[in-house]
C-alpha cells in the first residue's frame, strides 16, 4: 500500500502523509490516544501518551495540554489534591521550558491553582507577569486576576445575599480588581465579564454617602440574569463560592 492510501482519523504532527512504516505507526498511535480520550479510556490514553512522547517525531512540549489533561485523570476522588499539585508542578515546569507557549500555560496553571485552592499563588502569578509585555495586553489574564482579587477581597465568613463592600470587604483590593477588569475593557470592549462586574463596582470604594445620593442611579440599574447572578460572588461554603470563581472564569476562557 502506498503512503497515499494511508486514512487516519484525526489531523496531527502536521497532518503530512507518512513516508514509512514508523510514521504510519505513530500516527495510528496518535488515533489511538485521541479516540481514548474521547471515550474516557484514560489508562490506554495514558499508556498510548507514555509511547507518542518518547518518539523523536512528537513535540510533547506543544502538546502540554494533552499531558495536563491525563495527568490524574482516572485517579481516586480522594486523590484530587494531590493530582492538582502535580498538574500545578507541571505547568510551572512547563512555563520555563516552553517561553513560546506562556501566555496559554499560565492561564491553565491560575486555573489549576484554584482548583487545588492557592488562590493567593494564583495571584502572585498573575501580579509576577502582568506587568511585562505581552501579558499586560491580554484581556482574560486580567479578568482572572480581577476575579481572583475579588475572591480574596471578601470577608471570609460572608454568607449575605447581597452584596455590601464596606462590610468587611478589603477595599484595597476591591480597587485592584476594578484596576484589572477596566484594563480587560479598555484591550477588549466586548469582553462582557469585564463589563459585568464593572457594571456591579462603581462606587463600591466611594464615599458611603454618595452611593445613596439621590443623584445616584443604583436603584434604577437593571441587569439581566447573568450579571444578577454574579452579584452574589459570595454565597456559602468555600467550595461553593471556588465553584462559582472557576465556573465565570472557564466561560472567560472559553470566549
Amino acid at each position: 500500500m502506498s503512503s497515499s492510501e494511508y486514512s487516519f482519523i484525526f489531523s496531527s504532527l502536521g497532518s503530512k502523509q507518512p513516508n514509512n512504516t514508523r510514521k504510519v505507526h505513530i500516527r495510528r498511535l496518535y488515533d489511538i490516544l485521541q479516540l481514548c480520550i474521547q471515550r474516557q479510556d484514560w489508562a490506554r490514553a495514558k499508556h498510548a501518551w507514555a509511547i507518542l512522547a518518547r518518539c523523536r517525531e512528537v513535540d510533547w512540549r506543544a502538546m502540554w495540554s494533552t499531558s495536563v489533561l491525563l495527568l490524574g485523570e482516572g485517579g481516586a476522588q480522594d486523590e484530587l489534591t494531590q493530582i492538582n499539585e502535580d498538574r500545578v508542578r507541571f505547568l510551572s515546569i512547563m512555563m520555563r521550558q516552553h517561553p513560546d507557549e506562556r501566555e496559554s500555560i499560565l492561564k491553565e496553571l491560575v486555573l489549576r491553582l484554584i482548583h487545588a485552592g492557592m488562590h493567593r499563588r494564583a495571584l502572585e502569578q498573575l501580579d509576577l507577569y502582568l506587568p511585562s509585555y505581552p501579558y499586560q495586553d491580554n484581556p482574560v489574564l486580567h479578568v482572572y486576576a480581577g476575579l481572583v482579587t475579588l475572591y480574596l477581597a471578601q470577608p471570609e465568613n460572608d454568607v449575605s445575599s447581597e452584596t455590601n463592600y464596606r462590610t468587611g470587604w478589603d477595599l484595597n483590593l476591591v480597587r485592584d480588581a476594578q484596576a484589572h477588569f477596566e484594563r480587560a475593557r479598555i484591550v477588549d470592549p466586548s469582553n462582557v465579564v469585564a463589563e459585568a462586574f464593572l457594571s456591579q463596582l462603581p462606587g463600591a470604594t466611594e464615599p458611603a454617602r454618595d452611593r445613596h445620593s439621590p443623584e445616584s442611579d443604583d436603584d434604577t440599574m437593571r441587569v439581566d440574569e447573568t450579571v444578577q447572578a454574579r452579584k452574589r460572588t459570595r454565597t456559602g461554603s468555600t467550595a461553593g463560592r471556588d465553584r462559582m470563581l472557576l465556573a465565570t472564569m472557564n466561560r472567560e476562557r472559553s470566549q
